[in-house]
């Protein structure tokens, strides 16, 4: 069963949300966080990346920026204004980019749940990133990163949905990147009918954010109270979910050629020029030398479900035995690129002389996520890119 409950929502006034609804803090530098936070003293990244505010050559783990990140919330509630609810409550949150859809449930997450593995993961935490974050929410007091989540779709819950959607919203806008944003408050009743049928839910999976939700958990070591056993997450259907392709860019070839490398690839695989954009799972497309090709990998291991994974296949056939990258986490010749980015984007680093060689990959299904998630497995790194993203800011669990 997936236990959740109604919480008392810190939130910006209607007229403020567009103004403090940001990015995820972990989609973006810390220069593209100062320039997408330039001019607006009410963007959320004051309190995410709270070192935009300090000097360039700031260590962004020092305690100043989590002082900084106090001083800009307190900042941010007052001028925005943030305003309590004044019942604990349960909301849906649409997201739309172009013709994609699809609406969650924010609500409050149980770290019981959590910690029993009844909300399943499929990716490993560095502690770096844990420690960070666990500071973070010590020092607000408050969960402001969401957590995405994934579930088998439940009709009970999408009847509830479609209803409590026909009210007005609270928020919605378009960001400037063009997602759409909606957030409708459920009404008590219907608070306590999404209760029972979340209930019903066999299993959470973790889509996004597997850092916060180990920073949510460790917090329960330095901050007391009920409202600390519980996390801020929105969970959307598995049907509505988006997962583009994590593509890879290297910054050079180990000592070979763009000739000795493609004579390599051929011995192995089929190599063809084609599209930037693999057609479908078993092939990866490669820009080399201003060139891109199609690699086909042949029949997969149908035996193991982690190792048929296109990413799987590249760094076990390509990146590792050709191109001397042993383990992309530590790696500093290997760098990701999400798939909202676009191939272009691997383009232009490589034809800038940033990169030596990109490698466009094929998306992971949300059944595999779930699969592997099932089994108790762990998904090569940045192996998926869910988009559109939530925003932060717009709602927040005090704890």
């Amino acid at each position: 069963m997936a236990v959740i409950r109604p919480f008392r929502a810190l939130r910006p006034a209607p007229d403020a949300a567009q103004r403090v609804a940001a990015v995820p803090y972990d989609v973006v530098s810390t220069d593209e966080a100062r320039a997408l936070a330039d001019g607006n003293p009410l963007s959320f990244l004051h309190v995410t990346r709270s070192e935009i505010d300090l000097p360039p050559q700031a260590d962004p783990y020092s305690p100043k920026v989590y002082a900084q990140a106090l001083a800009n919330f307190e900042r941010i509630k007052r001028d925005a204004p943030l305003v309590f609810e004044d019942e604990p409550s349960v909301y849906f949150y649409r997201l739309r980019m172009g013709r994609h859809e699809q609406t969650g449930l924010a609500a409050a997450y149980s770290l019981e749940e959590y910690d029993r593995d009844l909300i399943k993961k499929h990716e490993r935490t560095r502690p770096d990133k844990e420690d960070d974050r666990t500071r973070h929410i010590s020092e607000l007091r408050a969960q402001t990163g969401v957590v995405f989540l994934t579930y088998q779709a439940s009709a009970d819950v999408d009847a509830i949905a479609r209803r409590v959607m026909m009210t007005t919203p609270l928020y919605d806008f378009t960001a400037p990147d063009g997602v759409a944003h909606a957030i409708w408050k459920a009404p008590a009743d219907q608070s306590r009918s999404l209760v029972e049928a979340f209930g019903r839910i066999p299993a959470l999976y973790i889509a996004d954010g597997h850092h916060r939700a180990a920073s949510a958990a460790r917090t329960r070591e330095r901050v007391n109270g009920d409202a600390a056993q519980w996390f801020l997450a929105v969970a959307f259907p598995d049907n509505q979910m988006q997962i583009l392709p994590y593509n890879r860019v290297v910054k050079d070839l180990g000592g070979l050629s763009a000739d000795a490398l493609l004579a390599r690839l051929r011995e192995r695989f089929t190599v063809t020029e084609g599209p930037a954009t693999p057609a479908a799972k078993g092939a990866v497309a490669m820009y080399l030398a201003g060139r891109w090709y199609t690699i086909r990998f042949g029949p997969e291991n149908q035996n193991d479900r982690i190792a048929s994974l296109d990413v799987s296949r590249l760094q076990q056939h390509i990146l590792d035995p050709l191109l001397g990258i042993r383990d992309v986490r530590t790696d500093k010749r290997i760098d990701f690129v999400g798939g909202a980015r676009g191939t272009a984007e691997l383009q232009r680093l490589v034809d800038s002389g940033a990169a030596a060689v990109a490698f466009s990959l094929y998306p992971v299904t949300v059944d595999d996520l779930m699969a592997i998630a099932d089994a108790g497995g762990i998904m090569p790194p940045k192996s998926t890119w869910f988009e559109p993203k939530l925003r932060d800011g717009l709602l927040i669990n005090v704890i």
